[in-house]
């Protein structure tokens, strides 16, 4: 190895490592979402695999002239600036995504484009580092849910399906998020991504093999939620096929899926093992500048987007000291909870958290929450995993979108008693809406304008009755509620002693 070569990698050693500690938090936090969560435990071969991708490379990489590239610092800087919109606007994905890309244009700032150009699927390989993906769960379950009655209606198995819940002779099945498959089909992405690389050089044949590595996980897993239904029919019992399911899912599915993957592709593998792997890179005999400014500057960019939003965070930040309570409604009164079965939204590290329940004129219940949060932070969010109509925890669970009301969403969602809907609306920044993505814009707007950031959820719900649908009792409390934005303002003003 040259000296210059020493020098480079010296550097982008401790450029990397600085990058990480700047930005800890989110790396750990990566970190301890590869070993907690099992949809991401396949990133923690991640970093291991481009080590053996760069070792096989070394011999051609290492006839390279590396030298600091100032357009890297582009790359450092939009790293920056994501991690500061994540950072505002409490996007978990947005700060994990910096973390990755500030460390690939490290490696383009300090190595250089030539260099680059010879490691660029090792490095591209990082974002697979990206806990990114539980977004689909509930279009996989839905998909999934679809799959089951197409294949139960070709063996003649009369099914009813509401959401994600199917019924069928011998029982109720629920194709729940475990059900989805999603676990499965990111980390098939991942090992198909490098078998892609590793055993085709021609593009289209790339193309064609992550396509076909992407639909035949979904289909397999289909296949087998169909299986694990026709299984309790053919021996009338629910609980043999769970763990039969459990058996094949844990244990052969995914290794027969993946063999089957390799099968079809194998005849199409057109790279030799003597191919080189970088054929058509040279060293251009740019003469190298000084790296080290260059390594400062990255830096310093990824240190002022942090110190930026720093500042920011703190300004609109006002306290709610004051106890707040639910409000009165016209025609209704406040009465003792009587549920058929425990319901309570989740709402961590809220401010205030009131809840209570309403009886109609007509003996009719409506369940009322209202949460008011300051501001936002890690850990504080009012939108997010495990986060607002039911508690993931308890054996409430998600079984279908019912239609939204004016500014806000509804979700039905089933228990031990039976059905319940939940209509849920958020209030940021001066907007009513039942969108997530709409909650983070506002929230990231009011953390870089430093406008309030307080924010308001108000959900209202009602059990199913198989005498009275709980919708319109729900639409029926809204209305006496009155604007819903109003409520909102008022008790952010109450909480603060204003109102």
């Amino acid at each position: 190895m040259t000296q210059r070569w020493r020098t480079h990698l010296i550097a982008l050693a401790v450029v990397i490592a600085a990058v990480l500690a700047i930005l800890h938090r989110d790396a750990a936090d990566m970190a301890a979402i590869w070993w907690n969560i099992s949809t991401y435990n396949h990133a923690m071969f991640i970093i291991p695999i481009i080590g053996w991708l760069i070792w096989q490379r070394w011999d051609e990489v290492k006839l390279l002239e590396p030298r600091g590239w100032w357009p890297g610092l582009i790359g450092v800087a939009a790293a920056g600036f994501g991690w500061m919109l994540g950072e505002a606007g409490g996007i978990a994905v947005f700060r994990h995504a910096a973390v990755v890309l500030a460390v690939q244009s490290c490696v383009a700032t300090v190595l250089g484009p030539t260099v680059l150009r010879g490691l660029l699927f090792p490095i591209f390989y990082l974002v697979f580092l990206i806990p990114i993906g539980d977004e689909a769960v509930p279009l996989l379950q839905t998909i999934t849910a679809d799959m089951c009655m197409f294949f139960l209606g070709l063996v003649g198995i009369p099914a009813h399906i509401e959401g994600v819940f199917i019924t069928t002779p011998v029982g109720l099945f629920e194709v729940a998020e475990a059900c989805s498959g999603v676990k499965f089909l990111i980390a098939m992405i991942a090992y198909s991504t490098l078998v892609a690389n590793v055993c085709f050089k021609a593009p289209k044949r790339r193309v064609l093999f992550l396509a076909m590595a992407f639909v035949v996980p979904i289909l397999a897993n289909g296949l087998r939620a169909f299986a694990t239904i026709w299984v309790s029919e053919l021996t009338g019992s629910v609980e043999f096929a769970a763990s039969f399911d459990h058996i094949i899912f844990g244990w052969v599915f995914f290794a027969v899926v993946m063999a089957l993957v390799m099968a079809i592709g194998w005849r199409w593998f057109d790279r030799a093992i003597e191919d080189p792997w970088i054929p058509d890179v040279r060293s251009d005999g740019i003469a190298a500048p000084q790296i080290w400014p260059r390594a400062g500057a990255a830096l310093g960019v990824v240190l002022a987007f942090v110190a930026l939003q720093a500042g920011l965070a703190s300004l609109g930040q006002q306290p709610m000291p004051k106890l707040v309570d639910l409000p009165p409604v016209a025609g209704w009164q406040r009465a003792p909870i009587v549920q058929s079965y425990p319901w309570q939204a989740r709402f961590d590290g809220a401010d205030h958290f009131v809840s209570g329940q309403y009886l109609g004129p007509k003996g009719e219940r409506v369940d009322l929450v209202v949460v008011l949060y300051a501001w936002q932070e890690e850990g504080r969010e009012i939108v997010g995993y495990a986060q607002g109509a039911f508690d993931p925890q308890t054996r409430w669970s998600w079984a279908e979108a019912a239609d939204a009301p004016q500014g806000g969403k509804a979700d039905r969602i089933r228990g031990p008693s039976g059905e319940r809907e939940v209509v849920s609306f958020y209030w940021t920044g001066g907007a009513l809406t039942g969108s997530p993505t709409r909650v983070k814009l506002e929230t990231l707007k009011a953390r870089l304008t430093g406008q309030d950031q307080a924010a308001v959820a108000v959900l209202v719900s009602a059990e199913h009755a198989k005498d009275r649908a709980a919708r319109p009792l729900i639409d029926n409390f809204v209305k006496a509620m009155g604007p819903i934005d109003v409520l909102a303002a008022t008790m952010v003003a109450q909480a603060r002693g204003g109102g």
